[in-house]
């Protein structure tokens, strides 16, 4: 049986580049996945597109975490894993964040299973998640300095118990 709401190689990212032409910095695909990465600016137009549009219908937000690419200039990528159980079909969308900046939109009105990512993501790498309701640490204690995650943590670093 073959499954008819299978997309086509790279149908995502060109929707998504002619819609949002301005929001679109750069797309591919590699053995079926893709990925577009997106200016901060206009982000969540278009999550919203992806999550209410019948072409994308992006109804689960799988994962969403955060790159450190120290010493590259912009420092830190947040990348959202999305799937459409009706289409089938699956995209990563990243979102490139300067250190000095280090804050995006939050998606968790969308999709409430970034609720908790999103408070992972700024309790090990410092980003926040503006618009977010609640940021406080999920895994680290009060009291802990710094961010565990990022590439310049010195991993000997004692902690105050």
């Amino acid at each position: 049986m073959t499954d008819t709401t299978q997309t086509t190689p790279g149908a995502l990212t060109a929707l998504l580049q002619a819609t949002f032409p301005q929001a679109v910095i750069a797309h591919h695909a590699q053995h079926g996945d893709e990925t577009v990465s997106l200016r901060r600016a206009g982000m969540l137009d278009v999550f919203a597109f992806l999550k209410t549009d019948p072409r994308c219908a992006f109804d689960l937000m799988i994962d969403l975490t955060a790159v450190d690419w120290l010493p590259r200039t912009p420092r830190f990528e947040v990348v959202y894993h999305l799937k459409s159980i009706a289409l089938n079909h699956r995209l990563r969308v990243k979102v490139p964040v300067e250190e000095s900046a280090a804050e995006v939109d939050s998606i968790r009105d969308l999709w409430i299973a970034a609720d908790w990512y999103e408070r992972e993501c700024h309790e090990m790498y410092g980003i926040g998640f503006a618009g977010h309701p609640n940021l406080t640490p999920l895994l680290l204690y009060d009291g802990f300095v710094g961010y565990p995650l990022r590439k310049d943590y010195p991993k000997g670093r004692q902690q105050p118990l």
